[in-house]
């Protein structure tokens, strides 16, 4: 297996997709039933594959991710060859976890208490292990608006 199995609710939130899955298996749901019961080994083996493409599929699709801390946020840009990284630091007692420390930063992101730091790096390895390493580290999928609000005040 490359990444990990999805979850219960994830598995629940794509029934149909799954069940397109296992059709292009040629296993429809009494046979899959079954196949749960009488070969369970099989069935762990088909939602490894099934998991896996779907993790290839949204990670291939991934541009931007978030992760947040108390005192800091990561944003990534990831492209095809490289990931770029916007790195906040706030030296104040806030908590960006919480909406009105997180307001704060938005307001005051000239504030001498932040830092802003930037780097980008060439993938060590496979593109979209490395964006499911962050994501399983607590990075969060997002659409980039905070990626490049904070790229326009280094700029």
């Amino acid at each position: 297996m490359k990444y990990r199995l999805l979850t219960k609710e994830q598995f629940e939130a794509l029934h149909q997709e799954f069940a397109l899955f296992l059709a292009t298996q040629k296993i429809d749901a009494q046979e899959w039933d079954a196949l749960k019961q009488e070969k369970p080994e099989v069935a762990d083996e088909e939602l490894a594959i099934f998991s896996d493409l779907v993790w290839e599929d949204v990670l291939s699709k991934t541009h931007y991710i978030e992760h947040f801390s108390t005192d800091s946020v990561n944003f990534f840009h990831c492209d095809e060859t490289e990931i770029h990284r916007i790195y906040v630091k706030v030296h104040k007692e806030i908590d960006l976890l919480e909406q009105a420390g997180f307001e704060w930063l938005l307001q005051n992101p000239s504030d001498a208490q932040v830092e802003l730091f930037t780097g980008s790096k060439p993938y060590d390895g496979e593109r979209n292990l490395e964006i499911f390493d962050l994501i399983e580290k607590g990075g969060s999928l997002s659409k980039g608006e905070l990626y490049t609000y904070f790229k326009g005040m280094i700029s």
